[in-house]
């Protein structure tokens, strides 16, 4: 059911589009080339299952973990306030 000036599909269509962008910018920010094999942050050394799982990866699976968890609060931060907070 498409409405306006689209045509029938045209939803599943934008909606294809929008999951390949998402997947697209998660391989691209997914590490290559070749594994350390000592983590960049604590030192330790990597299993080699991972190094071999992962191409690319800098960390352990703990510090990596942290990391992520550190972006994903950075993220979750909203700098510019809600609208209500600025009529206050």
């Amino acid at each position: 059911m498409a409405g306006g000036w689209s045509r029938d599909g045209a939803e599943h269509e934008q909606m294809d589009a929008t999951v390949n962008d998402a997947l697209e910018r998660a391989r691209r920010s997914m590490p290559t080339g070749v594994s350390a094999g000592l983590c960049d942050e604590c030192g330790k050394p990597i299993p080699e299952a991972r190094r071999l799982a992962v191409p690319g990866i800098q960390h352990c699976v703990s510090c990596q973990t942290e990391l992520e968890q550190e972006a994903k609060a950075a993220e979750l931060f909203n700098r510019r306030g809600s609208k209500d907070s600025q009529l206050r």
